[in-house]
């Protein structure tokens, strides 16, 4: 079944009524001059947030890096206000690091390990925490234990459950809350509510969920959240967050500490500020942190609720489409709850980073991501999977743009059926 100029197409156009999403589009410089499928990577920045951090870097270069820290204090305080609005907690509980993987790295890096200390975490782990465990493994003697999943693809919490009444209890249970390799999002407030009943600390890496959907850690009952600035947030890159509650943050120092967040009290001692300070690291791009604070600023002015259910019916779109029209296509999405990422496989293009680049060479340039066996390799073993194209999707994509895509790989699936293997 072959794609042709449909209603998806009028509706794109200056037919209809203009909406929200327009707007956002129109706010969105990137939106003309590609089609951007990498919103689980990177997503286009809107103008706001560039002209946040080309005005700080600006204003850096006119006072002073120190001083114009000072001046613009407010601009660099809008992260802490603006994610605890989200987040539905403090600002204090609220740390800025340089990245996602930092502000993870401080928690679990933090924790004091024993021989035979036992990690819970999902088969869809992201590989860079997977290899911290490994690594953990290796220097601490701890074991890692994986936790079932139904057959529809959710965490199993009979199974969770049972291995939270192991005894001794195991150290902490962490997963992605959505993984890379496939749009599911796991069920993480039962996740929540099964280690708080068991009395174990729960550290829940929300890179790909943080900004696409409403998060509230109250109801996840995670200890500790991480995420970061340039995924579904569309800030800058090079600023991840953290949040950890305030009882959660006394049960253990952060894995590095420096003056920014401890006050060396004497010789041989120190105490830490108040609040998720203590996460933080003295030096952090100002700029991007004033990019970030705008970023968020803008989710929660485009109501992130709304945003989250255009996201899911534009993928939900993108996933039949495909399987009605692209011949040999596989999705590889599997869950209870599906997102804005989409998974898939074409029968005639085994190497799928060829498949990305053919569409990215394209005019205009159509953005796609590959996701390959080391970044969840439990899941791609389980499944078979050597590699997944990923297209993730966001609301300010348009019903078009997915047109677009799919009629590119009709196209390259319909030159290889040809036996035309020049276009990849």
């Amino acid at each position: 079944m072959h794609l042709r100029p449909s209603s998806m197409g009028a509706a794109a156009s200056g037919s209809r009524e203009a909406t929200w999403w327009d707007k956002c589009r129109a706010e969105t410089p990137g939106c003309k001059h590609v089609i951007h499928f990498n919103n689980g990577g990177a997503a286009l920045q809107p103008q706001c947030v560039l002209d946040a951090v080309q005005h700080y870097q600006q204003q850096e270069a006119v006072w002073g890096g120190y001083e114009t820290q000072r001046r613009l204090s407010r601009e660099l305080s809008l992260p802490y206000t603006a994610l605890a609005e989200l987040l539905n907690c403090s600002p204090n509980e609220i740390a800025i690091v340089g990245s996602a993987t930092s502000a993870w790295a401080q928690v679990f890096h933090g924790i004091p390990f024993k021989p035979g200390d036992v990690i819970l975490t999902s088969l869809a782990e992201y590989g860079s925490n997977y290899l911290a465990y490994l690594q953990m493994q290796k220097r601490s003697g701890v074991r890692v234990e994986v936790i079932q999943e139904t057959p529809d693809g959710d965490i199993d919490i009979p199974h969770l459950q049972q291995l939270l009444a192991q005894q001794p209890r195991p150290a902490l249970v962490s997963i992605s809350h959505v993984p890379t390799s496939s749009g599911r999002v796991y069920d993480a407030a039962a996740v929540g509510a099964a280690a708080a009943a068991a009395g174990v600390p729960f550290l829940l890496d929300a890179c790909q969920s943080a900004g696409q959907m409403p998060l509230d850690v109250q109801q996840l009952r995670c200890d500790f959240l991480t995420g970061t600035s340039r995924k579904y947030f569309r800030g800058p890159r090079g600023i991840g967050f953290l949040s950890s509650s305030s009882s959660s943050m006394a049960g253990w120092e952060p894995a590095m500490i420096d003056i920014h967040g401890a006050h060396w009290t004497g010789k041989d001692s120190y105490t830490f500020y108040d609040g998720a300070v203590r996460y933080e690291q003295y030096e952090v791009s100002m700029a991007a942190k004033a990019g970030f604070g705008a970023a968020v600023q803008y989710c929660l002015q485009q109501d992130i609720a709304r945003c989250w259910q255009r996201t899911q019916q534009l993928a939900e779109q993108l996933r039949q489409m495909l399987s009605q029209c692209v011949p040999g296509v596989t999705l590889q999405d599997r869950g209870a709850q599906l997102c804005g990422i989409v998974s898939f496989t074409l029968s005639s293009h085994a190497d799928a980073g060829a498949v990305r680049e053919w569409l990215e060479s394209r005019q205009p340039p159509i953005n796609v991501s590959v996701s390959g066996a080391g970044s969840s390799r439990l899941d791609f073993t389980a499944r078979g999977l050597q590699e997944v194209l990923r297209a993730s999707v966001t609301y300010y994509n348009s019903e078009q743009e997915l047109e677009v895509l799919v009629q590119a790989l009709q196209e390259l699936v319909d030159s290889a059926q040809q036996g035309d293997q020049s276009r990849v």
